[in-house]
């Protein structure tokens, strides 16, 4: 068994989020284990870069509401104990909605030797495309 006091939270990336994000590392496997496991504390209409995940992403909502979208999908609403799974590369970004927080863990694998990262980010989704519902 080992314990460990918990890293400090940070700030999560403007290159990454649009808003006050805030990120809590739980997991990072040792190989064999290639899993990720975040805590990511959204503000309200705080979300996501448009991203994709090389080996897929889970989230569990933990707390609030927020909304969800694959590029060229709906917009989808999500509340405390959804759990929505995003395949392999699919481009998509996830946020709190307009008025209210949202915590969810963020559940991803690295890619075996680091061929690639586990995430790949792409543009800002704008306030049009956020409000798009």
């Amino acid at each position: 068994m080992d314990i460990q006091p918990k890293p400090a939270t940070v700030k999560g990336p403007a290159d990454w989020f649009t808003g006050d994000v805030w990120i809590d590392g739980i997991a990072r496997g040792e190989e064999p284990s290639r899993v990720r496991v975040s805590a990511v504390r959204f503000t309200p209409s705080a979300r996501t870069a448009w991203h994709s995940h090389a080996v897929g992403q889970t989230l569990y909502v933990t707390e609030g509401q927020g909304l969800v979208q694959s590029r060229g999908g709906h917009i989808q609403s999500i509340r405390a104990g959804d759990i929505v799974r995003t395949p392999a590369d699919e481009v998509h970004w996830h946020g709190a909605a307009p008025d209210h927080f949202m915590t969810h863990l963020s559940i991803t694998e690295a890619v075996p030797g680091d061929q690639r990262p586990d995430a790949d980010w792409g543009e800002h989704v704008t306030d049009g495309e956020y409000n798009a519902r």
